[in-house]
């Protein structure tokens, strides 16, 4: 359990004042990590990346739907999952309500997975989002990306990540705990489950042209994790001691 201290109003104001000014500086160096995300080269996209949407075949750009902006959230699904993974899941708890927002901004989202469009229907539907939801399935977008991931690669110890070669938990022999745990929920066994993981990517439509912009992965998604930011303000934290988060309609389920 978080330690805990006890102290008059007086004394907490004064600690929460000189919190108040780490705060800010937290908040002024975030600011400029935003800028030099926004100063980053934009590459041209020039391959063919088809997927599977409701309104049918699409090709990337029209993903962007009449916007001139487009994120993507990797969310992991892959082809022999049964059910999307857990954290992601959880993460897609808040797209429904912010995709409004943005497309309303210039900027168009959607989740895409290497799961057959027909999967991720149904999951849709179980989980009650209304978000955008492609599949990738049998292109080279989620490989191209650094989210998924051969069976080869994994043979080899060739998987990059993240940027960089190995050194992910999913990559740990032996299977973690906590992969394997997700793997079983997810229908399937560690391995394949490793096949695929998570991130985010952000793409720029100019003149007709397709440009990716950014990506990130791992820990870099925990900025869209809607509910750590509470955790990280209340009393206790994120008192985390394993994995306790499930899909939503899970909880209470033993």
């Amino acid at each position: 359990m978080t330690e805990y201290k006890t102290g008059t109003r007086e004394e907490w104001m004064a600690a929460r004042l000189e919190l108040l000014q780490a705060e800010k500086e937290f908040t002024r160096r975030g600011d400029e990590l935003a800028r030099q995300r926004q100063a980053l080269p934009w590459v041209r996209v020039d391959k063919d990346y088809r997927f599977e949407t409701e309104e049918g075949s699409v090709t990337l750009a029209d993903l962007f739907r009449g916007c001139s902006q487009l994120l993507v959230y990797h969310f992991m699904f892959g082809p022999d999952y049964k059910a999307g993974c857990p954290s992601c899941s959880s993460i897609a708890d808040g797209f429904n309500g912010i995709a409004i927002h943005l497309i309303n901004h210039d900027v168009m989202f959607s989740a895409v997975s290497r799961a057959p469009l027909a999967t991720l229907q149904a999951y849709k539907r179980r989980m009650g989002w209304t978000f955008p939801w492609a599949s990738s399935n049998g292109g080279d977008f989620n490989f191209d990306f650094n989210v998924s991931f051969t069976e080869e690669q994994q043979r080899e110890g060739s998987v990059e990540y993240n940027y960089e070669r190995g050194g992910h938990a999913m990559d740990a022999s032996p299977v973690p705990e906590p992969v394997a745990q997700f793997a079983a929920t997810c229908g399937t066994d560690a391995a394949t489950y490793a096949r695929d993981r998570p991130g985010m990517s952000a793409f720029v439509l100019e003149d007709g042209v397709v440009y990716h912009t950014y990506s990130t992965y791992a820990r870099g998604v925990d900025g869209v994790w809607g509910m750590y930011p509470w955790l990280d303000r209340a009393p206790r934290g994120r008192n985390e001691t394993g994995i306790w988060w499930r899909r939503h309609d899970e909880y209470g389920k033993g």
